[in-house]
């Protein structure tokens, strides 16, 4: 295997530094243990991670071996070699090496193409040319005793990858499939400069003490069964007016632009799917249901479909038109068990979804509303908002519904929106929902991590395959334009998120609980309770109830108690004593310790009504 001659590569970008680590953390654990068999390999957001198959289980003191190693690898600028086989040659390479996964890898690139192995995990696997029925030959990258197939680019050697970190390891199936063989994962991160490195690494120890999944637990927001199954939440009477209050807001701001709420069974024959495309493109996903007939039933992973049975539920004329349908529901999907996460990722995915149904003259108008719709809403969260077009891959076009003149004309409909709207926007080819293009809404955190959440979606196949149609002004039948759009995306991932940008400090107009009032003594129990009340009676423009407030009637200290609200992160505690009773003001201090000067009972009053309509807190 003799390496191909090249001029010197310029400086890297950070990607390329971080699956050249990758790299170098592999021939690092060969070196450890020259047995070890290796899956994938790829860069993530903030590093990489590889998939490895080793004699023994890896520990927290193996990651820092192997760091070791990596270093001192790094000092000896080994190159990065690449080679270009053909692929029967590679497929000998592996197997001399007992690179199993490899092998099998390279089978899959000569028997079905890039895109089987894409699919499989490993989009780093690539290639020279192509065959007629699949990869002829492919690139391999030898740094020191290690060899991987890989498209490259990588750093010119081992001594310019970067700053990096080991930061955990995990389990893995094979190909994501939980009836493979489980590897382990190693996970590091990498950046360019050690500053960059060690605030990332601050970052995630912030992260790790918000992890929603604690922070869920410890406000008593939600819960998991082993009787129930994994990926199935259950809300308490607190995650669910959280839930509320949220899809509320949304409603509140699309109410006035039209939308009408509609509602769907979580049932429906396949054959509703069969029609829409959804049953071909993710029938493993699906949850199948036999009725008493033998008749296939799928619990609903999706809503379109059933929307746009509503639009063709009686004929409709260009004077109906935009319709937009609004609904808060779940939907479910079997994701492998593997795969779970919390409430980031679940089987049970409440979607406040939409669908507007439109003349094509219309698209325009109607995105730039959700669009307004989008800002207003993640304003409020103070998350910076960054616009992707998301398009399709016309090279794998069998990924997708429709012709390329259809997604061609699609695409360009969401750049105009995009024109009129004055924003700057990323292109990124091949992430489009298969039936059309997207315009999605990066949203940044207060981690800075940023989610894809708010999308719109416009669709020019579903209303051809179901033959939605109306009569237009010329009377003739036409087919309506299809907009989906969401603006939480996930009601439960949404939550994830927000649960950790905010650390469980909920805003008040959020907070289950925004008052909790703390009785120093039995005697002051009745006084407390009358407070309550008239904070719970308060009249609050544009909110359905008054101000959730609470008694702490439990027999503990005064300096317990308030430590307890303040570990439940309620916005405002106020202690009342013989002096409160007496004079009918209120001691109140903020969640952060804050002691604010006594008040009478209605500023307070006023100032958590404040905070409610505006969702903000009032600055101290």
């Amino acid at each position: 295997m003799k390496p191909e001659s090249r001029e010197a590569p310029p400086s890297p970008d950070v990607e390329t530094a971080r699956h050249s680590c990758a790299h170098l953390m592999a021939a690092a654990v060969q070196a450890l243990w020259p047995s070890a068999k290796f899956g994938v390999g790829p860069a993530t957001k903030d590093g990489f991670y590889y998939d490895l198959d080793l004699p023994e289980t890896l520990s927290v003191d193996d990651l820092g071996k192997i760091e070791q190693k990596m270093r001192e690898l790094r000092g000896r600028k080994l190159p990065f070699e690449r080679v270009v086989v053909p692929i029967d040659e590679a497929i000998s390479e592996m197997a001399r090496r007992g690179q199993d996964y490899k092998v099998e890898l390279l089978h899959l690139l000569k028997e079905k193409g890039t895109t089987a192995v894409e699919d499989a995990g490993d989009k780093d696997a690539a290639f020279a040319s192509e065959g007629l029925g699949g990869v002829t030959s492919v690139s391999l990258y030898r740094t020191g005793e290690f060899v991987d197939l890989c498209r490259g680019p990588h750093v010119e050697h081992s001594g310019a990858v970067g700053a990096f970190k080991l930061t955990s390891v995990a389990g893995a199936y094979w190909r994501g499939d939980q009836r493979n063989k489980q590897l382990q994962r190693i996970y590091g991160a990498c950046f360019l400069s050690k500053e960059e490195l060690d605030e990332h690494l601050r970052l995630l120890e912030e992260a790790r003490k918000r992890d929603h999944r604690r922070l869920g637990q410890e406000l008593d927001l939600f819960a998991f069964s082993e009787l129930v199954g994994p990926g199935l939440p259950l809300f308490t009477p607190r995650g669910t007016l959280l839930r509320n209050l949220l899809t509320d807001f949304v409603w509140s701001l699309q109410e006035p632009l039209g939308y009408q709420r509609v509602l769907i069974p979580h049932i429906t024959k396949a054959e509703l799917y069969k029609v829409s495309g959804h049953y071909e493109k993710f029938k493993e996903d699906l949850f199948h249901v036999k009725g008493k007939g033998q008749e296939e039933f799928c619990i609903k992973p999706m809503n379109c479909p059933h929307h746009t049975q509503i639009y063709a539920s009686r004929p409709r004329s260009y004077r109906d038109l935009p319709l937009r349908y609004s609904e808060v529901t779940s939907v479910y999907r079997d994701e492998l068990t593997g795969t779970l996460q919390g409430l980031s990722r679940v089987r049970m995915i409440t979607q406040d979804d939409a669908h507007v149904f439109c003349e094509a003259s219309q698209i325009t108008d109607e995105a730039l509303k959700i669009f307004s719709i989008v800002e207003a809403f993640y304003s409020v969260f103070d998350m910076q908002l960054d616009v992707r077009l998301s398009m399709w891959d016309e090279e794998h076009p069998e990924r997708y519904l429709g012709g390329a003149e259809i997604w061609t004309n699609a695409q360009e409909q969401l750049r105009e929106v995009l024109r009129r709207k004055g924003v700057s926007w990323k292109e990124e080819r091949g992430e489009a929902a298969f039936y059309g293009p997207k315009i999605d809404f990066m949203a940044r955190d207060a981690l800075r991590r940023e989610w894809q959440l708010a999308t719109i979606q416009l669709d020019f196949n579903l209303p051809e395959r179901f033959d939605l149609k109306y009569i237009n002004d010329q009377g003739k039948e036409t087919r309506p334009v299809m907009l989906h759009r969401a603006i939480l995306g996930s009601v439960e991932r949404f939550l994830s998120i927000l649960i950790e940008h905010y650390g469980g400090a909920f805003p008040t107009w959020l907070s289950p609980v925004q008052v909790v009032l703390i009785p120093i003594a039995d005697r002051h129990n009745e006084h407390a309770a009358g407070v309550a009340e008239r904070l719970q009676r308060a009249a609050i423009p544009g909110s359905l109830g008054g101000i959730r407030a609470e008694v702490d009637s439990a027999r503990e200290g005064m300096q317990k108690k308030i430590r307890n609200a303040q570990l439940r992160k309620n916005p405002y505690i106020v202690v009342i004593g013989d002096s409160e009773v007496e004079s009918g003001k209120v001691a109140v201090r903020l969640r952060n310790g804050t002691q604010l000067p006594a008040m009478e009972l209605a500023a307070l009053i006023e100032r958590v009504s404040k905070e409610i309509q505006e969702r903000r807190d009032i600055p101290i």
